[in-house]
């Protein structure tokens, strides 16, 4: 049963593409439920999962990890500040997400849309993987009916947004988040559309995955 991942830059159509594409092959979209999954088995509110998803850690929170573990060495004068700075609880979110995206693809059919899923399975035998790109002017386009916002607050967040999936995957696996060779098959959505991609996609997947050995 064929696994689809999807990483895609912001606004370049990821959650289309996936329907059409979990449609064709009677799959199942692994995106929001992912992050109900994790809530549920960490007994966190989603939002608080979401406010993780494919983000990067900053350099303040990275510090503080790194000072606490060399405490003794920094004196008296100093203490972090947070109360417990080895508490960390978006590695269990980490964990657990990858945990999860893992059991989800034992069971084949799924169309899982980004959280780093690509690279999570990116050893695992039958999985194809998408990279959706789209020129900047179409996916602003695209954001600006979709989200309300000016031209100018829509093009900081999907820098921004753009930015912390590149970085998140950079910290997590050491991989360059669009990097060709990282994925199966590159497609820019602005040029062939969404029904189009999905169509490509799906030749892939039954040429590489579903065609007899």
């Amino acid at each position: 049963m064929p696994i689809v991942t999807i990483s895609r830059q912001y606004g370049a159509g990821g959650s289309s593409v996936a329907g059409i594409v979990a449609a064709e092959l009677g799959a199942e979209v692994v995106d929001k439920k992912l992050i109900e999954e994790v809530a549920g088995r960490l007994s966190i509110r989603p939002s608080d999962v979401e406010a993780e998803s494919e983000r990067p850690r900053n350099l303040l929170e990275r510090l503080v990890r790194s000072f606490s573990t060399l405490e003794p060495a920094m004196g008296s004068g100093w203490s972090p500040p947070y109360p417990d700075p080895l508490f960390d609880p978006r590695q269990d979110i980490i964990h657990l997400t990858e945990q999860i995206i893992g059991e989800m693809a034992d069971g084949g059919n799924v169309v899982v849309i980004g959280r780093g899923a690509g690279f999570v399975l990116r050893d695992r035998p039958g999985v194809f993987r998408v990279f959706l790109r789209a020129p900047e002017e179409v996916r602003v386009k695209t954001l600006v009916a979709r989200l309300g916002l000016s031209e100018a607050e829509t093009r900081r967040k999907m820098h921004e947004t753009d930015s912390n999936r590149a970085a998140y995957i950079k910290q997590l696996y050491g991989r360059d988040w669009c990097d060709v060779d990282e994925h199966d098959l590159i497609l820019n959505t602005g040029r062939v559309g969404y029904q189009t991609a999905a169509q490509m996609i799906l030749c892939g997947v039954r040429d590489r995955v579903l065609a007899p050995a």
